[in-house]
């Protein structure tokens, strides 16, 4: 296989935009990469939120992340949702567009969830047929990105790797790897995350989610309303070792904390991809976490330090 990547350039670290850090970071203007905003959010023009994502774009890369294709679904693609999508892209200019790898409706009902697909050779067609229409509608690929599951289908005759891997490729669209969901559902369905990462094609991964979970013992829920787990932290190193340099960020949708905290977090990231991968050309041109260190200081003491992951062993 060629080592040529398909992906756009590297943007280093960014996190998700959410309307609590509006003002924050209109104020202070971190030294944030990019922001990644949820699309469904933005689709009407005007208000608030719109005035808000403006501004911020004007300073910011950004990049659009979607929770509504429903690619996986029967039901025909939405078409006035792909032209609102469209509409919003060609005005805040995205440097890419995301959505799951799942589906979310049926007969017209949204079950508001990102719901598993059996992993069957007559899904991949499915998917990747319908994605090819989505990216001929949006003028551009897209990333798809693996979702987290409590549940499997008697009909599936792959794994999840293999599936994500094989419409990413009959579809020559890119992934957006979730590190959080592959640990969640490693330990929901008893496999080995690390097997997932080395069967991903690393030319189509254009970025990384990290987020935290809710661990109940037996089972793990994908909740995004914690800090990122040692145990996250150390997929994401292997990820790093596995793929390299890749545009990462932080979701964070419950629980959310004050804006120095989720930089605090996002600084781990930045430590962990600069101790892996030391020198790597793409990280030096990284911006975030290069203030003065008094400026640092004040934003890394508003939440507490997080371990350094130990290494994996496979």
């Amino acid at each position: 296989m060629p080592d040529t990547r398909i992906t756009e350039d590297f943007l280093g670290f960014g996190l998700g935009l959410r309307t609590d850090h509006f003002e924050y970071i209109l104020q202070h203007q971190p030294d944030i990469d990019w922001f990644e905003v949820l699309s469904e959010n933005y689709l009407v023009a005007g208000g608030k939120p719109r005035y808000y994502l403006e501004a911020i774009a004007e300073q910011y890369p950004v990049v659009m992340h979607g929770v509504s294709m429903s690619i996986g679904s029967t039901d025909p693609l939405d078409m006035d949702y792909l032209k609102a999508l469209k509409k919003l892209s060609n005005d805040i200019q995205p440097k890419w567009i995301s959505d799951h790898i799942c589906w979310t409706s049926l007969h017209g009902v949204n079950s508001h969830d990102l719901l598993p697909l059996p992993y069957t050779e007559e899904t991949v067609n499915h998917v990747a047929q319908r994605v090819r229409q989505v990216q001929d509608v949006l003028g551009r690929r897209i990333l798809l990105e693996n979702v987290s599951s409590y549940l499997s289908y008697q009909d599936s005759t792959m794994d999840e790797w293999d599936f994500l891997s094989q419409v990413a490729e009959a579809a020559d669209c890119l992934i957006l790897l979730d590190i959080n969901n592959i640990y969640v559902s490693a330990r929901n369905h008893h496999f080995n995350p690390l097997d997932y990462l080395n069967k991903i094609d690393p030319r189509r991964v254009q970025q990384f989610h990290l987020a935290g979970h809710s661990d109940y013992g037996d089972y793990v829920i994908d909740t995004h309303d914690h800090d990122i787990t040692p145990s996250v932290w150390t997929l994401y190193q292997a990820a790093l070792e596995r793929f390299g340099a890749v545009s990462t960020m932080i979701e964070r949708d419950a629980n959310i904390p004050q804006f120095p905290a989720l930089y605090n977090e996002l600084l781990e990231a930045k430590n962990i991809a600069q101790l892996t991968l030391p020198d790597h050309p793409a990280l030096a041109r990284s911006h975030f976490g290069t203030r003065t260190l008094s400026e640092t200081s004040k934003l890394a003491s508003a939440s507490p330090h997080h371990d350094s992951p130990q290494k994996i062993r496979g």
